[in-house]
């Protein structure tokens, strides 16, 4: 200021000299007077502070919720969960999962080392409760989830059976006393398993039809089997799916959409659905085992043979005794309706006269092409199939519906190694986690292991707390900049002693 009162330098140019300034300095100048401090909150400075220092395209529009560039800048600089707070030990072996339950008091971490542990989300983390699974000839635990209301905990883990053969199974643990309430079979282990509501949970089952392509039945299961009159189905088809080329289900979730108004899982469904009169027809032989059912696949020449089982049974006759031959070779045959289905998998799914709050969809990967998981599937699950009550296993289906149809398939064109519902994180390889903004499309931050990054999840109950897995056996805890701030700010300072005040005084 001059002897007047009046600026050096007008505002345009400190503005232009803020411009090539950081940040920080940018706040710390806005400390010197009160036309600096004008300057260094300016709108346009932030604006291109902000692009310039997270490297976002310019056509990449500010955030709807946002009220100005600085406060956005401050949101992703200060609130992001980068701060590491406490390292957890507990573990003696790679941690592959992580899971809050939904208040956000608790969380629950699978482990190479067959435990499933519960911990209290307190300031300081601390552990709760410790469940060895390998009694119960688990290999490992590798997935939790908590139901909706925090009383059961879904453990998903590999079961060791007979010959050392690998399979799956889920536990269901009681959050009361920690009891083991059942055990589930899974099957393959990659399934995982979901909570569909407070006491019904989703497994899975595979059945081989032939060389490359199987079936995946998705059953309903109450938790508390062991508790169930014996006149009351504790167990349910939920849904039986073909699965090509060698593929299976894997990865299932469940999307509940009552908070939507209208649901964009389902896309244009309608694009896609085909025809039923497809050229090769499946039929099921009537076993009563579910674990042997057979299916035989039927070449297009066998057309006058589709839905009577006594025609199929003279056709295999023929084959058997050498009247007839197949043209086409077992692998041969296969190929060409895993062609075939390929095209059609999908339907239109019906029109629901259910109103919104009861609508939930079945996602999961799937395939059609290879034996990676390629798509993701999506099957609307209807009220009525949302209890175990009713019709089960050997219900009669007619032939045309033996197989259930998918609402829509979205195909990625890559191997799906991972998916989540609303994902703002990731683990890699690279030894790091990352936290990411999904309107920028940026990198927040980088959160350091010292091996592979299995897992990562946000607190439902605080944003600014996050955890990692590693395969470096811990589990690290991370809270943003201003949470540590606040946090020490809030510790009482030390206080001498009173003998210690009282010598001094002496002294």
């Amino acid at each position: 200021m001059d002897d007047g009162g009046n600026p050096f330098l007008p505002d345009s140019i400190i503005y232009q000299i803020f411009l090539s300034l950081s940040h920080e300095d940018v706040l710390t100048a806005g400390l010197v007077c009160r036309q600096w401090q004008a300057v260094s909150r300016d709108e346009f400075l932030w604006k291109e502070l902000f692009y310039r220092y997270y490297q976002v395209a310019r056509d990449v529009p500010r955030h709807p919720a946002a009220v100005s560039w600085y406060e956005e800048f401050q949101r992703l600089y200060d609130t992001i969960p980068c701060v590491e707070v406490q390292t957890l030990r507990e573990h003696t072996d790679q941690v592959l999962h992580l899971s809050f339950s939904h208040s956000g008091y608790l969380f629950a971490s699978c482990s190479k080392d067959c435990t499933v542990k519960i911990w209290n989300n307190d300031l300081a983390i601390s552990l709760l409760h410790s469940s060895n699974m390998r009694p119960y000839n688990w290999s490992y635990t590798q997935f939790s989830q908590f139901n909706q209301d925090d009383t059961l905990l879904l453990v998903s883990g590999v079961f060791l059976g007979p010959h050392n053969s690998s399979s799956g199974e889920i536990a269901v643990i009681s959050l009361d006393n920690f009891a083991l309430l059942s055990r589930v079979r899974n099957k393959p282990y990659d399934v995982f398993g979901c909570w569909l509501n407070e006491t019904n949970l989703i497994s899975g089952n595979l059945h081989r039809i032939g060389d490359i392509t199987s079936c995946s039945v998705l059953w309903l299961n109450n938790a508390f089997q062991d508790v169930e009159s014996e006149n009351v189905n504790v167990v349910k088809r939920l849904f039986k799916i073909q699965n090509l080329n060698a593929s299976t289900i894997r990865t299932v979730m469940v999307a509940d959409c009552s908070r939507y108004d209208s649901p964009d899982l389902l896309l244009d469904a309608g694009s896609q659905a085909a025809a039923d009169n497809s050229p090769c027809q499946v039929f099921d032989l009537g076993s009563d085992n579910e674990e042997d059912e057979g299916w035989v696949l039927l070449p297009p020449e066998t057309q006058p043979l589709r839905g009577r089982k006594e025609g199929l049974r003279r056709f295999l006759d023929d084959i058997m005794e050498g009247r007839a031959r197949p043209v086409l070779s077992e692998q041969e045959l296969e190929s060409k309706v895993a062609e075939f289905l390929a095209q059609s998998r999908t339907k239109a799914p019906e029109a629901s006269r259910e109103s919104n709050d009861k609508k939930k969809y079945l996602i999961f990967t799937t395939g059609c092409l290879t034996y990676s998981p390629h798509q993701i599937g999506i099957k609307q699950i209807l009220p009525h199939q949302m209890t175990t009550a009713g019709p089960v296993l050997g219900e009669e289906r007619r032939s045309d519906e033996f197989f259930d149809s998918l609402d829509h398939v979205i195909d990625i064109h890559g191997h799906i190694i991972g998916m989540g519902l609303s994902p703002d994180h990731s683990g890699a390889e690279d030894r790091h986690g990352y936290v990411w903004d999904r309107h920028y499309n940026i990198c927040l931050a980088k959160l350091r292991h010292e091996d592979v990054v299995n897992s990562v999840a946000f607190s439902p109950l605080e944003q600014e707390l996050l955890l990692s897995a590693s395969d470096d056996n811990t589990i690290k805890v991370w809270r943003s900049p201003r949470t540590v701030r606040i946090h020490q700010a809030c510790r009482p300072r030390p206080r001498p002693l009173f003998f210690s005040w009282l010598r001094s005084q002496k002294s």
